[in-house]
């Protein structure tokens, strides 16, 4: 793939936004190869990524940064410009169930994630082996009910040390601190097996199974202090009748949750989303 910077922008919806920003690149001859938008009428904002060929430009992205701050800041810009020669660094989280960790390591295995995991974190050893294998560093750090604050501690400065850029709770069963959701706003992924909102919290194919539903369902979604409440990133769902278990429910639903978590996570990579107060905008 073609080296191409990734220009994301959100602001106040007004006329000439995508004017300006077009007539910006064609003044330095930028190659779009890519361009999406979107203006949402009930909020007055307005959402836009374009790709531009990194060859056509004249100059590097932090050049390319100053010289767009006065249009940024003519618009209200909220926005951020990433190289895609300079895949981000993913730290995956895990406990003890493996199909979505297993997941994402088979997709970086085969090249599919424009990532790099640089680490596998667990309050667990029971998927060290897996993890060995593809020759990623795995930490067990064990979360004492009693000792939570220094397990987190620990698992905050391994965040630090590795500069990780967004981090994958693959099915990762503990309820990170306050604290370390808002340092990381907007960088920590979760997978929640259920049709959020229906369904939060613990145990909620018990819950879709007791309520008799015909459809199950997975959300990946950002982590905000507010439990299985963050801005959703991609959902789907699968059809069940009266004749399944739980235990099918389960089954049948690990598969939306693996697929539905490499999807939001690939979105995020490619700087696909955009967060609007508790809203994506996700130019697929």
């Amino acid at each position: 793939m073609e080296r191409c910077y990734r220009l994301v922008i959100a602001c106040p919806d007004g006329v000439g936004i995508v004017s300006k920003v077009a007539t910006f690149l064609a003044t330095y001859n930028g190659w779009i190869t890519e361009a999406s938008h979107h203006a949402d009428a009930a909020n007055g904002w307005f959402y836009m990524r374009n790709e531009i060929r990194a060859s056509s430009l004249p100059f590097d992205i932090e050049a390319f940064s100053m010289a767009f701050e006065p249009i940024a800041k003519e618009f209200k810009m909220r926005w951020h410009i990433a190289d895609s020669a300079k895949p981000k660094k993913i730290i995956l989280m895990a406990s003890k169930e493996s199909h979505c960790l297993a997941d994402l390591l088979y997709r970086s295995h085969t090249g599919e994630l424009e990532g790099k995991i640089v680490a596998v974190i667990s309050n667990h050893n029971d998927l060290k082996e897996m993890v060995d294998w593809h020759k990623i560093p795995f930490h067990h750090i064990t979360v004492d009910p009693e000792k939570k604050s220094t397990a987190f501690n620990e698992i905050e400065s391994l965040f630090e040390s590795y500069e990780v850029d967004v981090v994958v709770l693959a099915r990762y069963m503990q309820i990170l601190p306050s604290a370390l959701c808002a340092r990381f706003a907007g960088r920590i992924i979760n997978i929640h097996h259920s049709f959020l909102p229906s369904f939060a919290g613990a145990k909620p194919y018990h819950q879709a199974y007791q309520r008799g539903v015909k459809l199950i369902g997975a959300s990946c979604h950002y982590v905000t202090e507010d439990l299985d409440e963050g801005p959703i990133i991609e959902q789907d769902v699968r059809r069940i009748n009266h004749s399944d278990t739980i235990e099918d429910m389960i089954r049948l639903g690990r598969d939306v949750e693996r697929q539905v978590l490499a999807r939001g996570l690939f979105y995020h990579l490619q700087d696909r989303i955009i967060i609007h107060e508790n809203k994506t905008i996700v130019f697929e």
